[in-house]
């Protein structure tokens, strides 16, 4: 009798499955320029912050030492293979690392360590720092740069406004004095306003004149506006310019003609007014549409002409006796 021998089917292999799962992205790569003296960063705090962005990016910090420097690392960050460049402080850190980026395509952006961090809410990025930290931590899967304009003053590029005069002489108190600076925050910026309103402006201030194409206008005080709003004071727009916005590829400008106390009131009032518009006054000339015009002083002293202070974004740069002024459209990529 024949045997018949048949053959046991093969057991299941127990090899691994292969994962179906899609690999994980790799981390973008972060470069965090820390000012150490800005008005709210701590050595504390930097770290905190660090340690919770490294969740989702690779991240690198480095901090500050001297005016500029800031722009000197903005430069060599363009080669360094970041996916993002944080300015973390305020206002005047964000305009070194945009004067050090500006014409490339790495994106920008804030951490707010200043006293009033005007772009950083003008992007729509919470004030406070924790807040903002979250929302940069969200970006990682929602990551969408784009371009934005930056002006142009003798070279200088801001982001937010110039200013020529009153505003400059406040920028210079108080940036004089970082520790009041830090305390008072937007009391002691409004205490050197007055303060130099009265000392500087009430009698015999430096005259500009604006000019722009066949049009100008004198006046004691100049502010340049690439972006909505002029600056804050606290949780308050303050308007000045209209038609100003960060990517519409032009510059608003206003000028104040005369210092007169009876005129303070109801420009101040225009100022913080959602309904009243500041540039409707009087005593101011208002230019929109601008992608070129130049401040240059009507006065002199001895036979030379007197210099008028000015500011960007916040910072005082010096005494000018012109100022050229231009737009850069697209000049600055953020991510916000």
């Amino acid at each position: 009798m024949a045997t018949v021998t048949s053959e046991a089917p093969a057991p299941p292999s127990t090899a691994p499955a292969k994962n179906s799962s899609p690999a994980r992205p790799r981390k973008k790569r972060m470069l965090v320029i820390v000012n150490p003296y800005a008005t709210t960063v701590s050595d504390r705090l930097k770290n905190l912050v660090v340690y919770a962005l490294q969740g989702r990016y690779e991240v690198e910090a480095v901090l500050t030492e001297a005016k500029s420097h800031a722009t000197d690392i903005g430069r060599e960050a363009c080669d360094g293979g970041y996916d993002v460049v944080v300015a973390f402080g305020g206002d005047g850190t964000l305009n070194e690392v945009a004067n050090g980026v500006a014409g490339t395509d790495i994106p920008v952006t804030v951490l707010p360590g200043g006293s009033t961090n005007v772009v950083c809410r003008t992007l729509g990025i919470p004030n406070d720092v924790v807040d903002a930290t979250e929302h940069l931590l969200a970006l990682a899967d929602d990551f969408h740069p784009r371009k934005v304009d930056l002006g142009v003053a003798n070279g200088r590029r801001f982001v937010f406004a110039c200013g020529c005069g009153l505003d400059a002489t406040a920028a210079q108190r108080v940036d004089s004095h970082p520790k009041l600076k830090a305390r008072g925050g937007r009391w002691f910026y409004t205490y050197a306003v007055v303060a130099g309103f009265y000392r500087h402006y009430l009698r015999d201030p430096v005259v500009m004149r604006l000019a722009a194409g066949a049009e100008s206008a004198d006046g004691v005080t100049a502010i340049v506006q690439n972006s909505d709003p002029f600056t804050y004071f606290g949780r308050q727009p303050l308007r000045v310019c209209e038609g100003a916005a960060l990517d519409n590829g032009t510059l608003s400008a206003a000028m104040l003609g005369r210092a007169a106390q009876r005129d303070v009131p109801t420009i101040a009032a225009r100022a913080l007014s959602e309904r009243l518009r500041t540039s409707g006054h009087r005593q101011i000339d208002h230019f929109e549409g601008l992608t070129e015009a130049r401040i240059e002083s009507i006065s002199q002293s001895d036979g030379s002409l007197r210099g008028f202070p000015v500011q960007v974004d916040g910072d005082y740069i010096g005494d000018h006796t012109e100022i050229d002024l231009g737009i850069e459209p697209g000049a600055l990529t953020v991510v916000s």
